[in-house]
């Protein structure tokens, strides 16, 4: 394996980069609070765990060379982004207080983790980022195995150490952040952005 310092800095960089798991991780930070943000973000991770499998024992290879594949994941993946979105949108206009935590948010926090876990999973750009940025540093005629299993643990877990940061600093400004005003704005701004991620992955050409 070559470079792991440098792949570590370009992982923050890339995990710094606003995206679908991003704003999912968001929007249940701020409507069911601190416990619905990790729960969602473990969600996340097992799904990356997931990403890391697949690339070391190839099945992201198959998927990235298959359009027919790339395509159901890919529309999939769009879907339901989309119907986050809409779900999150279509709240607001039934929504005339904002909930207390203890009430009906124990209720949504239930679905966080599912929420996080297939935002990623069914993410093929997700498959096709193992399969492409991580043959970097490695070798070439070396064995991938482990260098691409060290490679996958390692930005799971820079992915959940930044977003426990991220998580614990929208709790810290909750008070701002849950005003009734500023939630249903940030609900809208987040529904909108789930909304454009989906279309924009559905419009995404397959690889082949």
């Amino acid at each position: 394996m070559e470079n792991f310092y440098l792949f570590v800095v370009m992982c923050i960089l890339l995990i710094l980069l606003p995206g679908p798991d991003t704003a999912i991780a968001t929007k249940n930070t701020l409507t069911v609070g601190r416990t619905g943000g990790f729960k969602t973000i473990f969600g996340t991770c097992c799904a990356l765990l997931i990403h890391t499998l697949a690339a070391v024992v190839g099945l992201s290879a198959i998927i990235v060379k298959s359009a027919m594949l790339f395509s159901i994941f890919k529309y999939v993946g769009a879907v339901y982004l989309v119907y986050l979105g809409v779900k999150t949108l279509w709240a607001l206009r039934s929504k005339n207080t904002t909930p207390e935590i203890g009430s009906e948010n124990k209720y949504e926090g239930k679905s966080c983790f599912k929420q996080g876990f297939l935002t990623n999973l069914l993410n093929p750009k997700v498959a096709v980022f193992f399969l492409t940025f991580l043959p970097q540093f490695v070798d070439s005629g070396s064995e991938t195995f482990l260098p691409f299993l060290t490679m996958g643990i390692t930005y799971t877990l820079l992915t959940a150490v930044w977003f426990l940061f991220y998580i614990y600093l929208l709790n810290q400004i909750s008070a701002f952040m849950k005003k009734p005003k500023t939630q249903r704005i940030m609900e809208g701004i987040t529904g909108t952005i789930l909304i454009g991620f989906g279309v924009k992955l559905a419009l995404e050409k397959a690889h082949h």
